[in-house]
């Protein structure tokens, strides 16, 4: 019988662990203390002004959205290669998701283009670091300089990512990380929001808050609880709970060396996958650090075979992503590229769990399909 090889996989260090417990056993579990120091110490890793810790990635990029102030009606040029809920806060939000179309060697957005795409209803562009794999920034960030257009980057996959030699959530947009069970740093589940204005900042901990101009925790004080708080605009709930962030901060201590083993597998998938015709795993470029949050190889044909023959043989592996255009919520596009992506595109088991043995045994099933 095969053994079986999950696509993606959820690890806690025995740091993680105590930090949780001694959370569990504080008196207090909910935003407090331990969310503040992990937004600092999150907000240091990356070169980011300020970070502002969130219940989701999602709830980030909504937060993200308000904060851009953005008129009802207005476009925002987008990726259809991401998930859902990328597109789903600008539908929240009013706003008129406008596709790019992609890089089929990246997965990530083409700023060629989104240049065409621009128009004098477009007030921003949101882009997703797909896989890990940071986007051309340089033309992304000019484009929006040009335009007068606001940049909201999309990380979920991306910390401990970089761009000619820059962290992603260091790059002056809005940049919204997850921390939801399968990532490169996980809490569990969670996300944050790198921001370079402390104004916006202080703003953005107000929104999360169902836009109270304090929390719970800020309102214990040696002389007891005060109830009494102000309320300056309609808000979320979408706040990081200490027990969260606890387990967030003994995982930034981990994060560089799970994301070098990250590295070391994508280079064993890259040199066993290489006599394969018609396979192609992600390109890099020297410029660029990947997170390698996952690993994605588009096959010319026979992708449903291989991922049958994965599956029959316990292996995970899976689509990121359907063209979110496809879906009937989203308008349809003319997006030749990433149609022709989401049809070819494969994800291979990515985790730091997996052993050589095993990334050589996906290896192997691959061939067997396509040899």
């Amino acid at each position: 019988m095969d053994e079986e090889i999950p696509l993606a996989s959820s690890t806690f260090s025995e740091e993680a662990i105590r930090a949780a417990a001694d959370v569990l056993r504080s008196g207090w579990s909910g935003p407090g203390s331990e969310v503040g120091a992990f937004e600092r110490e999150l907000a240091a890793r990356v070169g980011a002004s300020f970070a502002v810790a969130t219940g989701s990635a999602t709830d980030a990029l909504q937060i993200a959205v308000t904060l851009a102030d953005l008129p009802v009606g207005a476009e925002v040029i987008t990726t259809p290669n991401t998930f859902v809920s990328t597109n789903h806060v600008l539908l929240w939000a009013g706003l008129v998701p406008v596709f790019a179309d992609i890089e089929t060697h990246t997965g990530n957005i083409d700023v060629d283009s989104i240049a065409a795409q621009i128009t004098e209803a477009t007030r921003a562009i949101m882009v997703v670091h797909y896989a890990g794999y940071p986007c051309d920034l340089d033309g992304v960030y000019e484009l929006a300089r040009r335009h007068e257009l606001v940049v909201i980057e999309d990380g979920a996959h991306a910390l401990g990512a970089s761009y000619r030699g820059r962290p992603i959530g260091s790059h002056g947009g809005l940049c919204a990380f997850s921390f939801q069970s399968t990532k490169n740093l996980s809490t569990v589940d969670g996300g944050a929001l790198m921001i370079g204005d402390g104004e916006l900042a202080a703003r953005a901990r107000r929104l999360r808050w169902m836009g109270i101009d304090a929390d719970t925790y800020e309102r214990h004080t040696e002389t007891g609880y005060h109830w009494e708080y102000d309320v300056a605009e309609v808000g979320f709930r979408s706040t990081m709970s200490d027990l969260n962030a606890a387990i967030g901060r003994a995982g930034l201590s981990t994060l560089d060396a799970g994301n070098a083993r990250r590295a070391e597998i994508a280079d064993r998938y890259r040199a066993g996958l290489a006599t394969l015709d018609g396979v192609e795993p992600m390109r890099h470029d020297k410029d660029r650090i990947s997170a390698h949050y996952l690993f994605a190889v588009t096959f010319e044909e026979g992708r449903d075979r291989v991922l049958a023959h994965l599956r029959d043989h316990g292996v995970g592996a899976g689509v990121h992503y359907k063209a979110n255009d496809r879906y009937p919520v989203y308008k349809p596009a003319y997006l030749p590229a990433a149609h022709w992506f989401a049809d070819h595109v494969l994800s291979l088991p990515m985790h730091i769990d997996l052993r050589d043995d095993q990334v050589d045994r996906v290896i192997e099933l691959v061939t067997e399909v396509l040899t």
